[in-house]
């Protein structure tokens, strides 16, 4: 595996660089630094200036809209990205349900569907987990029952409930795993289906998260009726879709280029905070050797995900691998977060958003970094769980790579 980038890649890194420099919004930039709770037009801000780039989809095939980059491009376009602490495009529409929707959907689907998600003109939510079925996800229980109406429309009457659904609030539309043969093995039974929002009898409740933000959602279906020709895939093979759609979530999620940026911002906290003693933090042994520790753990995911590249660019998809770049990602991205409280000490801990909110403690005192200590320690437990527990993962591990 050679590590060293072309001629060719190394312009496009300057044109990524320059880009960037050129063209991120300066007013997203100062809400990010603010630590200011991000609105749905700060997310569609930088999502639709890479789409009229042509770049908001870096994975995608050239014949859907994509790039058409190799793989070491969109490693580059990751690097710089994360250098640059540019807000993340959700991944929702653009890596989850779009290759799906290339891969697994009709000529009129990839027509009605593909573009506005390019252009960001349809906001994505995610139907998976359901309470009591999140990690053991093929036990959910939100039921479609297809019906042939009186004016010989085939449809779905969908009823359930999907919990954790990301920033559903905004969404225009939600792609579901529903149960259309509950006689079925539980695998079996399941189909992949595209609901509109605006749907009568969809109702979205929040979820407000112990960091004090609305991030997260429950959504309600009560009798909702989905046209036929919204199923992707065949009637009852929607674990398919599912599974496809996790192994490209999970390699998503490791993370590397922003783990990478998050220990150099640790390091730099640590050469300016003062231990008990008053020296800098990072003279602390201790805490040096944690700050090591992972750094080495981070080169090594590296490694693998560079090999999950190169396994790519040789016609290889996303396979058991993901689950061992999203198991060391979400560890390595949750000891960040350990560190930065670790670094913040007692600044953090009382801290939520907007609390205290009146008079001369209308700011939290103590050092800026440490004000969004806290929340993000919190916010950050869900990274070994979503796309899949951890725990599963390795069972995914255990099975296809092991062979046990």
């Amino acid at each position: 595996m050679n590590l060293d980038f072309s001629p060719e890649d190394v312009a496009f890194r300057d044109a990524v660089r320059a880009f960037i420099a050129e063209n991120y919004p300066a007013d997203l930039r100062e809400k990010q630094d603010e630590g200011e709770e991000m609105a749905k037009q700060d997310f569609l801000a930088w999502h639709r200036i890479l789409a009229r780039k042509g770049w908001v989809a870096p994975a995608w095939p050239a014949e859907y809209g994509g790039p058409g980059w190799t793989p070491v491009q969109r490693y580059i376009w990751s690097e710089e990205t994360a250098r640059a602490d540019c807000i993340q495009i959700l991944p929702f529409g653009i890596n989850m349900v779009g290759p799906v929707i290339y891969t697994f959907g009709t000529p009129e689907q990839k027509q009605r569907f593909l573009p506005p998600t390019l252009s960001g003109d349809i906001w994505w939510a995610q139907g998976y987990s359901e309470p009591g079925a999140g990690s053991d996800l093929a036990s959910l229980k939100t039921k479609a029952e297809r019906i042939r109406g009186d004016d010989g429309e085939d449809y779905y009457l969908v009823n359930g409930q999907k919990t954790w659904t990301t920033l559903a609030q905004h969404a225009d539309w939600i792609f579901c795993l529903v149960r259309t043969d509950p006689a079925a093995k539980i695998q079996e039974g399941i189909s992949f289906l595209l609901i509109d929002m605006k749907s009568p009898g969809v109702t979205v409740r929040p979820i407000i998260t112990l960091g004090g933000e609305h991030e997260v959602n429950e959504v309600w279906l009560e009798n909702v009726k989905v046209p036929v020709e919204n199923r992707i895939y065949d009637e009852n093979k929607g674990w398919t879709c599912a599974k496809f759609l996790l192994a490209h979530e999970r390699s998503g999620i490791a993370g590397v280029a922003r783990s990478k940026r998050g220990i150099a911002r640790i390091r730099q906290i640590a050469a300016e905070e003062v231990s008990d003693d008053g020296a800098p933090l990072i003279d602390d042994p201790m805490f040096r050797r944690k700050v090591a520790e992972l750094e080495i753990d981070l080169t090594a995911l590296e490694y693998t995900e560079l090999r999950t590249l190169a396994g790519e660019a040789a016609g290889k998809g996303p396979g058991p691998e993901s689950s061992l770049l999203k198991i060391k990602g979400t560890e390595i991205q949750q000891r960040i977060t350990e560190l930065a409280l670790e670094a913040s000490g007692h600044y953090a801990a009382p801290y939520f958003r907007g609390f205290p909110a009146d008079g001369d403690n209308a700011h939290p005192i103590g050092p800026d970094f440490a004000h969004r200590a806290a929340p993000t320690y919190f916010n950050v437990r869900k990274t070994s769980i979503y796309g899949g527990s951890n725990e599963i993962q390795r069972n995914i591990i255990a099975k296809m790579v092991l062979g046990l």
